[in-house]
């Protein structure tokens, strides 16, 4: 084989509207215009009905892999600016005042490898999110239900990196630990490029719980402890990047056990057959590794993930289009 051989209102709306940096348009080589991630606010209950069209079940997008009632729906605001909204279940957040205060804390976090979240809404028994819209599906669908091609390595690659820049980007600026990282919370913009969903930052009020996926994918000391810890984040990273590796999902036990038996060929996807060179393959199943340790302090940090990841992405590929995605 190719492969193997809180705080006051008033300080929250001061702060002012970011800009996503100038993003390069790989087709031409020219810059293009950079997009205005507006300010974090809070929106009426009127307001994102309208934009949903009373909430009509033709406008749901996913459930962002979580049970109902969490769905994910597509609104269009006044000024015809495309939004995501997220509706939770009161049961979920009872108290109003703990939803409003963490959404304004997640509202200031801001980066361009984030579907940032730009606003809430708190009217009686309603509980909503309102994000950028990412108009390209999850990693979950490119990865486990493709349609047309599965996804290229180049592309898989740039996942893993932007995820990782993400989490760092968090890290650094002592921002929020990241809940419950798995494909379905990766997701791509317009310019076909992978985001981390904001929607992972929001820490539920009700009862703690972090990880709503199987108890297999669940890192060991959260089951012990029930806390969120930035080594937690980094297990929960290595099991994605198992999903880009094979294609599929694979408990990270059974991972670990091919790993250290040399069969790595049967962790591979088959239809990245021929298209990395051998010494990128294995560096990439060596970080999935060492994220998946038992042992929280033997797994790497975000920092050192973007470290050992960007000589991967090779400039020659054209990576990150839609036609990447979708052809």
């Amino acid at each position: 084989m190719g492969c193997f051989s809180s705080k006051p209102r008033d300080a929250h709306r001061a702060i002012q509207e970011a800009l996503v940096p100038h993003k390069v348009d790989l087709d031409n080589g020219k810059r293009v215009e950079p997009e205005v991630v507006p300010a974090f606010k809070e929106y009426s209950l009127e307001t994102l009905k309208a934009a949903t069209r009373g909430f009509s079940a033709e406008l749901i997008v996913s459930e962002s892999g979580e049970k109902a009632p969490n769905f994910v729906y597509r609104g269009k605001l006044d000024q015809n600016r495309i939004i995501a909204i997220k509706r939770f279940p009161k049961t979920a957040w009872p108290d109003a005042k703990g939803f409003s205060d963490e959404a304004w804390k997640v509202g200031q976090v801001r980066h361009e490898r984030l579907v940032n979240l730009i606003g809430y809404c708190a009217e009686g028994d309603e509980r909503l999110l309102v994000a950028e819209f990412m108009p390209h599906d999850t990693l979950a669908k490119h990865l486990f239900h493709w349609e047309k091609q599965p996804m290229q390595w180049g592309m898989r690659v740039r996942a893993a990196l932007y995820v990782a820049q993400a989490l760092d980007h968090c890290s650094n600026n002592n921002l929020r630990l990241y809940h419950d990282l798995n494909a379905y919370r990766v997701m791509f913009d317009q310019d076909g490029d992978p985001r981390l969903s904001c929607f992972g930052l929001m820490k539920n009020s009700r009862d703690g719980k972090s990880y709503s996926t199987n108890l297999a994918y669940t890192p060991p000391e959260y089951l012990r402890t029930g806390r969120v810890t930035p080594e937690s984040v980094i297990f929960s990273y290595g099991t994605v990047l198992l999903d880009l590796l094979s294609g599929k999902h694979i408990p990270p036990s059974h991972a670990l056990d091919l790993i250290r038996g040399k069969n790595m060929l049967l962790l591979m996807d088959s239809y990245l057959e021929g298209q990395f060179a051998n010494e990128d393959g294995v560096e990439l199943v060596r970080l999935a590794s060492r994220c998946l340790q038992l042992e929280p302090r033997e797994r790497p940090n975000a920092k050192m993930l973007v470290t050992a990841l960007t000589p991967l992405q090779r400039s020659s590929e054209v990576v990150g289009r839609l036609v990447s995605l979708n052809q």
